[in-house]
């Protein structure tokens, strides 16, 4: 596998995005609701997509649940994760409702034959617009719990988890989408409020996606092209052994490293094994020009992600419907959903 991860126009592969599969520096593809019309539809665009690839794909999509839930039709509407907690009568209903639809999310995406879901938000939801209900809870110790029991559903579902934000985006009202986020907090406050839920549940992650974040007082550079935040505290601090993904390289956050090609190259260089280019074709293009040479010098490093991600059994759609754990889930559906 290698250190690319694309998008694609629409719900069908387009000639330049063959030619895009077949080269030997994608190694993924993530979709969004432009590529989705319903669950026959995207399976069929899968299979299209792995046919066409040079080499095994991981493929992913944000489908968190809530806002940010790329497919609709025909899969069961997740909520946004505040609202776990939120109606949950204790602490152990809110786990139990979490591994359920941590299984339920993970189980329907599986069944389409995608990965990964980019999931879960650890972020705490603070002053974040863009974050908000997508966080479980404002503060870390409501977040941990919680998390870890979705990150198990996950888990018995096949899915390897990817958490995200690192080292987190609830604490900063700039949206890195759209504007450069500066959080100007100490190390010590980040470190009390932002992340307890890294550091707690890195053992029981597969990957981990940094914020195109800048805290002046860690490093002058976004988490996600800082060697530091990615060597010093995720790696040898936390210990975490997973794949890291880059956050979007379009992104307005990410523009501070450079142009596309100068912020591929600054976050594989910090320490991301895999970088999303998308929403901007011609800036993939040249990310994955840019990417060929590096890739080929130590091939083994891109080759652990697909070890480490690709999804293992999952049932197909029809199976996962009558399946008894399907019915269950759906039911705490009905009960996150009122109120």
């Amino acid at each position: 596998m290698t250190a690319v991860m694309i998008d694609l126009e629409g719900p069908e592969l387009t000639a330049e995005e063959r030619e895009l599969l077949a080269h030997p520096a994608v190694g993924g593809v993530i979709y969004f609701t432009r590529n989705y019309e319903d669950p026959a539809q995207i399976q069929e665009l899968v299979r299209q997509t792995r046919a066409a690839a040079r080499n095994p794909l991981i493929l992913a999509v944000d489908h968190e649940g809530g806002r940010v839930q790329r497919f609709r039709q025909g899969f069961s509407e997740i909520p946004a994760m505040a609202r776990i907690g939120r109606q949950a009568q204790n602490a152990s209903e809110a786990q139990q409702w979490a591994q359920e639809l941590g299984w339920l999310m993970a189980s329907e995406v599986l069944a389409v034959d995608i990965d990964i879901s980019f999931a879960p938000v650890l972020d705490v939801n603070g002053i974040s617009e863009v974050i908000g209900d997508r966080a479980f809870a404002e503060q870390p110790d409501g977040i941990i719990p919680i998390a870890r029991a979705f990150i198990k559903g996950m888990h018995q579902a096949g899915m390897k988890a990817t958490g995200k934000h690192f080292p987190g985006h609830g604490s900063v009202a700039a949206d890195s989408h759209i504007a450069i986020p500066v959080d100007n907090r100490l190390w010590d406050e980040i470190v009390a409020t932002d992340l307890p839920p890294f550091i707690e549940l890195a053992s029981c992650l597969d990957a981990i996606m940094p914020a195109h974040v800048i805290y002046p007082d860690v490093c002058k550079h976004p988490a996600g092209f800082s060697e530091h935040w990615l060597q010093d505290v995720l790696r040898a601090q936390l210990e975490f052994h997973g794949v890291i993904f880059s956050d979007d390289l379009a992104m307005a956050g990410a523009t501070v490293a450079g142009t596309m090609a100068e912020r591929a190259k600054a976050a594989l260089r910090a320490g991301c094994d895999m970088v999303l280019a998308c929403n901007d074709r011609a800036g993939a293009i040249t990310v994955i020009e840019t990417v060929a040479p590096i890739v080929s010098k130590d091939p083994r490093r891109y080759a652990r992600s697909y070890e480490l991600l690709a999804k293992s059994a999952s049932m197909n759609l029809n199976t996962l419907h009558n399946h008894p754990r399907w019915h269950s889930a759906q039911q705490v559906l009905q009960k996150v959903a009122a109120g």
